[in-house]
């Protein structure tokens, strides 16, 4: 609980000569969580009581989410601060990248990765799979589309322009061509997006378009993970090593959380049902937490009932009754 952190809230600030924010959305198998917009009020609500500060440490653990949210909350962050710093304690990919990318500099664990922030979309027009009897919409990527393209190019020696328009047009024999304008609007948009913040990073002019390029394309793969070494050495963003000191107190932060949120157990019904039946739950799912904010906890609770259907299977239900954030006070 955050009345267990404060302490290392106060060290770090003190060592960062920083005010701190902390950020972090479950990656816990069956109870993932990603950035969104509804983040911004309780952000909000954080800084207010921080007030205009010459500098604001913002530590975040997260896979990622709206492009737009973290878009939104590097600048909010930086309305209320002069100097804006990141602190990457493990996972900090996708939108959580793009939000370090607004930072003035980005400080890595030997742990810590950011990754690419190319785009995936999930319109109405996406094609369709089946799973157990249910149709669901599968997200088209920038990388995948690339991918295919390039396949047909390089592989395939298709070179010539009718010849790719062929390839394109077998394409969209599987992927709805309103579905590839939004990937490409997405591509865009997310290109746009990173050259503003990188304005903020404390990098050299020449190294935004390779940074944007890679994180948007060149990776080959969302999953691909960016080390202190490579972020700082080849794509030249402003990364800097903590010391002994400043990383025991990262890791104390980080792995109490890990432990509350219970970051490294599933959530699996059946064995929370082989416990008792029914079971009521509460996962804390995303917290925003700071000395003068206290803690702002996502949260998600119900009841887990099994049941014996008469063909002999097992049903279970999962009745939500609160889906929300919730304001937690230091006590």
């Amino acid at each position: 609980m955050l009345k267990d952190r404060i302490e290392n809230y106060k060290k770090l600030e003190k060592l960062r000569n920083s005010k701190l924010l902390v950020y972090c959305t479950s990656d816990r198998p069956k109870a993932e969580t990603n950035i969104g917009s509804d983040i911004l009020g309780p952000f909000a609500d954080h800084l207010d009581k921080i007030g205009d500060v010459e500098k604001i440490t913002l530590f975040i653990y997260s896979n990622g989410g709206s492009t737009l949210a973290g878009w939104s909350l590097a600048n909010l962050i930086r309305s209320f601060c002069k100097d804006f710093e990141v602190i990457v304690p493990f996972r900090c990919q996708s939108a959580a990248t793009l939000i370090s990318l607004g930072a003035n500099r980005i400080v890595m664990t030997k742990q810590g990765t950011l990754g690419p922030i190319d785009p995936s979309t999930n319109g109405l027009m996406n094609p369709q799979i089946n799973i157990n009897g249910q149709n669901i919409r599968v997200p088209v990527s920038v990388e995948h589309i690339n991918g295919y393209l390039e396949m047909a190019k390089q592989d395939f020696n298709i070179t010539r322009p009718e010849d790719l328009s062929n390839v394109y047009l077998k394409l969209t024999d599987k992927i709805h061509p309103l579905s590839l304008g939004d990937v490409y609007k997405s591509k865009a948009q997310i290109q746009m997006l990173a050259e503003k913040l990188l304005n903020y990073h404390d990098i050299k002019p020449e190294n935004i378009a390779k940074v944007v390029n890679f994180l948007c394309s060149e990776s080959g793969s969302h999953d691909y993970t960016i080390y202190r070494k490579e972020a700082k050495e080849e794509l030249g963003l402003n990364v800097e090593k903590p010391n002994d000191e400043l990383y025991s107190v990262i890791k104390a932060i980080y792995k109490d959380i890990e432990g509350e949120m219970e970051l490294k157990v599933p959530f699996n019904p059946n064995v929370l049902l082989a416990t008792s039946n029914p079971y009521n739950y509460s996962m804390r799912r995303a917290l925003i937490e700071s000395t003068e904010g206290g803690c702002d906890v996502f949260l998600s609770q119900g009841t887990l009932t099994k049941q014996n259907l008469q063909n002999g299977q097992i049903a279970v239900s999962d009745n939500r009754t609160f889906e929300a954030w919730k304001h937690e006070n230091l006590v």
